[in-house]
């Protein structure tokens, strides 16, 4: 059960893993429970012996990929329908319009300007040449309100650091500006252009050197600081920090008018905020007056506690809306004025079945709002002042992949994606009597054509009898007599919502391999709001485990495939999904791809910014969240399912770890550490081994958790990972 087809068996045998040293001195006592950890040395990324195990389990690898025949087809397929061009949604600053462009294959995407929709666009900055290999992102891009300043942070090889450089926009000047060791920030312009809030770490001590990205150190005391344009970093003011509670994070956003300064403080990962602010046109001297002194900024606590999550959306002076959850797990609008904080007002309640995920204020008194009902987005245009609604701009069925509005513009651009649209980019003028999404851009895919698939949304019963939607993706008049190759794709967790969008690589899968691509919306996800996250997190983690076995049995009992024939995929926490539904059955699945997972659930608060996950998994510190994390931990709960079984034949699915040595959010000993424990306890640890599908890992160099990665590391990616699936599931080419 759960092993390989018989043709890709015959030339996938057994592998020879190399020997990794055990070191069985290391036991952890938590709460008297005593835990052995024997490869806590693939801890250190630097340590020689770690370097090596790296490289021998990387040729494994490569010695796999080599038989996988269709990896070389996948590859150029991929690419030919990657090489289209692709737009991001453009905003509007200082009456000149910006936006994102890739001519298809370009490493990273480009970012132009243009005086108006209808004159030439011009390249203000490519990426592309900033390294050979396309390995430097744009990671934050951040324009003055006047048009005159881009801030713009680069990152390399996918780390989470950041360092922000400033350009001038009307003759392309760099300025000599250059601020280290941001993470987890964003840039906000005050309303003059004379400098920025940003946040960032204490920088590593003298004559330590670091290849940012690689480090596990984790990550404490953030610090908010104000940039002047022209001056040296050290000048920055030091706005805001928090030592008695080193684990908070600071965002500032600017009010659009400029009189305000919001700071956001969280601590973990939950939908919640702490909510300061500061009046900056109460300040004497402003900000110029905090220079060269030790004070902070007078920030006035509207509030103070870790209840509820609050988002701006709008103000007039001292009146307020924002968006929140407070006692409203689907989100409300209400308004406040900060001269009486105590009294609170509704202005749109939260709906009784859709998820209110966004609202932007636009058009002067008018409120672009966005619901999730069903996994599909809907859009409206409300009256600000009384909740009301005016309009319902029309959609097709899918997701608002992004919106560009402000309040002082009519003008509004709005990018829509679904399972078989690449995307769509609408124009809307909401000062007409007609508001219509009219058609601004729309991306088209040579040699693809959607009305060769279908996609359908089922309901999955779970464990406990809970509904849970699943998309499905595949090739017209589908045949459900339970042979088709079938991927199954989850993720579960910190209130993340999984919704229709277009991938290449999938639609090459069902075109040119005859797969069903399914989607499942399971529990810990914010498909229909905060009680669904709260459902499948922390004492209810085992909900997502049960949705998403419940979904692949779903699969098997409804014939759409057979457990040979179903793959499993998931990414960070959804890698963390897939290895715990693969030790929890692996007689369930053909294979299984885990992605950057989170595999070490004792430890992994120890390590960069893991500490802000307790909100969604609780801490080994914890007793009782301890006996929580010991039942489901991947590294910990590895066992051998012949032992269990009547037959020889039970083993684990072939399964590929992929993980990346500048991941600094997952760092790459989660996989390092489950990949040597399933290989010595399934395989080296046993003599004539039941275990023959290969356990193998896919480690990138010079990339990290994801975000940045080059258009050619995508697609290289793909290619192995899904010839690796193919292979495993017995899928051939369909010409």
């Amino acid at each position: 059960m759960g092993s390989l087809s018989a043709a890709a068996s015959e030339s996938l045998p057994p592998l020879p893993y190399p020997p990794a040293r055990r070191d069985e001195s290391v036991v952890d006592d938590y709460h008297g429970v005593r835990v052995a950890d024997p490869y806590r040395w693939l801890e250190d990324p630097d340590a020689e012996e770690v370097k090596e195990f790296v490289e021998r389990q990387a040729a494994l690898t490569d010695s796999v990929l080599a038989r996988c025949e269709e990896r070389e087809r996948l590859r150029l397929q991929i690419t030919a329908l990657f090489d289209h061009p692709r737009y991001s949604t453009p905003f509007k600053r200082g009456g000149k319009y910006f936006y994102y462009h890739n001519t298809g294959l370009q490493a990273q995407s480009v970012l132009y300007v243009q005086e108006d929709l209808d004159g030439e666009a011009e390249v203000l900055l490519d990426p592309n040449i900033l390294s050979e290999d396309g390995t430097v992102a744009l990671s934050i891009a951040s324009v003055s309100k006047d048009g005159r300043y881009l801030a713009y942070g680069l990152s390399k090889s996918g780390s989470d650091w950041v360092t922000i450089k400033v350009m001038r926009i009307d003759d392309k000047t760099p300025e000599s500006d250059t601020i280290s060791w941001v993470k987890f920030s964003s840039v906000s312009w005050t309303l003059d252009g004379k400098g920025f809030f940003y946040g960032r770490y204490p920088p590593p001590e003298e004559g330590v050197e670091l290849d940012a990205g690689t480090e596990t150190k984790i990550n404490l005391n953030h610090e908010l600081y104000y940039h002047f344009l022209g001056t040296h970093q050290s000048e920055d003011i030091l706005c805001w920090r928090d030592q008695e509670y080193p684990k908070y994070i600071f965002g500032v956003y600017v009010t659009n008018d400029g009189k305000f300064a919001l700071l956001h403080i969280t601590e973990g990962c939950d939908p919640v905020n702490k909510l300061y602010y500061c009046d900056l046109c109460s300040l004497p001297n402003g900000l110029e007056g905090f220079r060269g002194s030790n004070e902070m900024l007078p920030f006035v606590k509207l509030v103070d506690n870790f209840e509820a999550r609050y988002s701006a959306v709008a103000n007039d002076d001292s009146e307020f809306t924002f968006l929140t959850n407070k006692g409203a797990p689907r989100c409300k609008l209400v308004r406040v004025d900060l001269k009486e904080p105590d009294l609170w007002t509704d202005i749109l309640p939260e709906h009784e079945r859709d998820v209110l995920e966004s609202a932007y204020a636009v058009n002067g008194n008018q409120i672009l709002v966005c619901y999730l009902r069903d996994v599909k987005h809907i859009l409206q245009i409300r009256d600000m002042s009384t909740g009301d609604l005016l309009h319902c701009l029309p959609l097709d069925v899918g997701s608002v992949s992004g919106i560009s509005a402000r309040r002082e513009n009519s003008e509004i651009f709005i990018s829509f994606t679904s399972f078989l649209s690449p995307g769509i980019i609408y124009r809307c003028n909401l000062a007409t009597e007609v508001q219509e999404m009219n058609i601004f851009r729309e991306i088209s895919i040579p040699g693809f054509d959607r009305t060769e698939f279908d996609v359908k949304q089922v309901f999955v019963s779970s464990k406990d009898a809970t509904r849970l939607p699943m998309f499905t993706v595949s090739k017209k008049n589908l045949k459900l007599d339970g042979s088709n190759p079938t991927l199954l794709y989850g993720y579960g967790g910190f209130n993340i919502s999984l919704r229709p969008s277009f991938h290449v690589s999938r639609v090459v899968l069902a075109r040119n391999l005859g797969f069903v691509f399914c989607l499942a919306n399971i529990r810990g996800g914010g498909e229909y709001g905060e009680e669904w996250h709260k459902a499948g997190s922390l004492s209810k983690k085992q909900n997502c485990f049960h949705d998403f076995i419940a979904a692949a049995e779903f699969l098997v009992s409804n014939n759409y495939t057979n457990p040979k024939r179903l793959c499993i995929e998931g990414g960070s926490n959804g890698g963390l999904l897939v290895a715990a539904c693969m030790n929890q059955r692996p007689d369930l699945f053909g294979c299984v791809l885990a992605h950057v997972g989170v595999m070490d659930m004792l430890r992994f608060h120890k390590f960069t910014i893991g500490h802000a996950w307790t909100s969604d998994y609780g801490c080994s510190d914890n007793e009782e969240e301890f006996h929580w994390l010991i039942k489901y931990s991947p590294l910990h709960n590895i066992k051998r399912p012949w032992e269990k079984s009547s037959g020889q034949s039970c083993q684990y699915p072939p399964t590929m770890l992929l993980t990346a040595d500048h991941d600094d959010r997952v760092v790459p000993l989660h996989s390092l550490k489950l990949l040597a424990t399933m290989q010595y306890l399934l395989c080296n640890s046993v003599e004539n081994s039941p275990q023959t599908n290969p356990i193998i890992a896919r480690i990138d160099r010079k990339a990290g958790h994801g975000a940045g990665r080059s258009t050619q590391k995508l697609i290289d990616e793909a290619a192995d990972r899904y010839s690796f699936m193919a292979k495993a599931l017995g899928a051939s080419w369909i010409v």
